[in-house]
């Protein structure tokens, strides 16, 4: 008799469990690169990081090696998969964020960059920005980009990089070379050089582009004397761009979201309507009111930037850079040398109850806004014999306060709304005493999320959106949530001395390098 055939215990393909998706953000940054996963309700699962050089070869110049910048990002989103134990074919998308402005210049043929890139702190081209001020040049760029002329954007430095490259500009000319912020740097690399793209975000950061029009434009590109042949195609924030080459993960992953940092971040704050402003507390600070689907021209020297491109539509926002945010902790930690890491500087400030009336100026590499001033330098005043490091400490933590609440007040001018509150990530937002501090100097409550990595979960619900994997922008807003709620405990009449004592320390710094850049001064 024949015996029944035995069953095969496993249930069929089709009956088993389907492995749970991810979306991957790629988040590049000034000093580190970092790869994150998130799930479905936006929490990490895990991430990767990893530290690359910073080179400093004259005073003022701020640099990175294109290829150490890929190779980081690419080292840690292999190892925050290896990791996590998830496989290529479980993440739904990839979204890129990245550090702003810093520009790259690359070989089209064989991806080779024709020198390292100069970051966005990088000031050598500020008497280039002088002259084309001095020149009368200011209102065509306002109107066009929404931005000031300053060093900090890519347009001087591409224009830098032509002129004293050598055979630079004969190769652009020739249609040889490509130049990208660091997001189309990376998408050229993760499709083999297929893809030479960049979003609105990052391409509104360039000086080049035309906030209105949504083109590169060919005014201004006549200006800063820049062939077209070099720009990037621009795309949506949101929306699959391209496909990774299938040799880096084993298969082809979609890449679905790109946004500067500092508009991934307002995006992964869930600031979705005119009127919310969040800040990013990262090597800078950076502060951005989402002000509607209409630009608003600032009458305080701050930013018109675009903020993000999702289903046809254009958002915007008002910015404020400072330029040093963490990096003033950095100058403690690496400069000063009285911590050893970054969190002893909250602790160390907590051992005095003021400053003592010392207050520091972190213009290292000058001001940002609303100042604009490319040549105010680092300025520590109001010590006694009483000065010891925990007062220069908290003077550091209350400095990332302080030029915060000049850049949210102009905003606030600019919108014409009173801020209802201020949400807040980065790293040094972790800081208890810095977050009150800013509270309290600011009149405001500041509300720190959940989750902090909103730079990197903004990229993620970008491409997340594009694909499917999350549904619309109020699921984004639902799953915000706030982890503490910071209450201004300042009286008016002793927040108005605390800014007045700032406002006369910032005077002291302003316009100090400008005697050594004219040959004067050197003793």
């Amino acid at each position: 008799m024949n015996q029944p055939a035995a069953q095969d215990p496993r249930p069929a393909p089709s009956q088993l469990p389907a492995k749970p998706q991810y979306v991957l953000a790629l988040d590049q940054g000034t000093s580190s690169s970092r790869a994150i996963l998130f799930d479905h309700a936006g929490n990490v699962v895990h991430l990767a990081q990893r530290e690359f050089r910073q080179y400093y070869p004259h005073p003022g110049h701020v640099e990175h090696d294109p290829y150490e910048i890929w190779q980081s990002q690419l080292a840690v989103a292999h190892q925050v998969l290896a990791e996590a134990g998830i496989a290529a074919s479980q993440v739904r998308a990839i979204g890129i964020t990245n550090q702003r402005e810093t520009t790259v210049l690359w070989d089209r043929k064989t991806g080779e960059p024709v020198g390292r890139a100069l970051v966005w702190q990088d000031r050598r081209t500020a008497p280039m920005c002088e002259a084309l001020q001095a020149a009368g040049h200011g209102e065509l760029f306002r109107d066009k980009t929404g931005l000031i002329i300053d060093a900090y954007f890519s347009g001087t430095k591409l224009r830098w990089m032509l002129d004293n490259i050598e055979g630079a500009r004969a190769r652009a000319q020739r249609g040889e070379l490509a130049f990208g912020t660091v997001d189309s740097w990376l998408i050229w690399q993760l499709t083999d050089g297929k893809r030479h793209v960049t979003d609105v975000s990052n391409a509104s950061r360039t000086m080049l582009f035309n906030i209105h029009s949504f083109a590169w434009d060919d005014a201004l590109l006549a200006l800063l004397d820049i062939p077209h042949a070099l720009l990037p195609e621009v795309v949506a924030s949101s929306g699959e761009v391209a496909r990774t080459a299938a040799r880096l993960f084993g298969m082809p992953i979609p890449i679905a979201g790109i946004a500067g940092d500092q508009q991934a971040a307002t995006f992964g704050q869930a600031c979705l309507a005119p009127g919310m402003a969040k800040n990013t507390y990262g090597t800078g600070c950076f502060l951005l009111m989402n002000t509607g689907t209409q630009p608003v021209t600032s009458r305080n020297r701050l930013l018109t930037t675009i903020g993000w491109q999702y289903h046809g539509q254009t958002q915007y926002c008002l910015e404020g850079g400072v330029f040093m945010g963490g990096a003033t902790i950095q100058w403690l930690r690496d400069g000063l040398k009285i911590i050893n890491s970054a969190p002893e500087a909250e602790a160390l400030a907590r051992q005095c109850d003021d400053t003592g009336g010392v207050v520091l100026v972190p213009a290292f590499a000058g001001l940002g806004a609303p100042h604009w001033d490319a040549f105010a330098r680092g300025t520590l005043v109001g010590m006694t014999r009483g000065t010891g490091r925990p007062q220069i400490a908290r003077a550091a933590l209350e400095s990332i306060a302080l030029q915060s609440v000049d850049v949210l007040e102009a905003m606030q001018k600019d919108a014409g709304i009173a801020l209802a509150e201020l949400r807040v990530d980065g790293g040094a937002s972790r800081s208890d005493l810095l977050m009150q501090m800013q509270a309290d100097l600011l009149g405001t409550p500041v509300v720190r999320p959940r989750v902090t990595e909103t730079t990197a979960l903004g990229a993620a619900y970008l491409a997340g959106l594009a694909t499917g994997y999350w549904s619309d922008l109020a699921q984004i807003a639902q799953q915000w949530q706030v982890e503490r709620r910071f209450e201004p405990n300042l009286s008016a009449d002793a927040r108005g001395h605390r800014l007045a004592r700032w406002h006369r320390a910032v005077e002291r710094a302003r316009d100090w390098a400008r005697e050594d850049d004219a040959g004067v001064g050197h003793g």
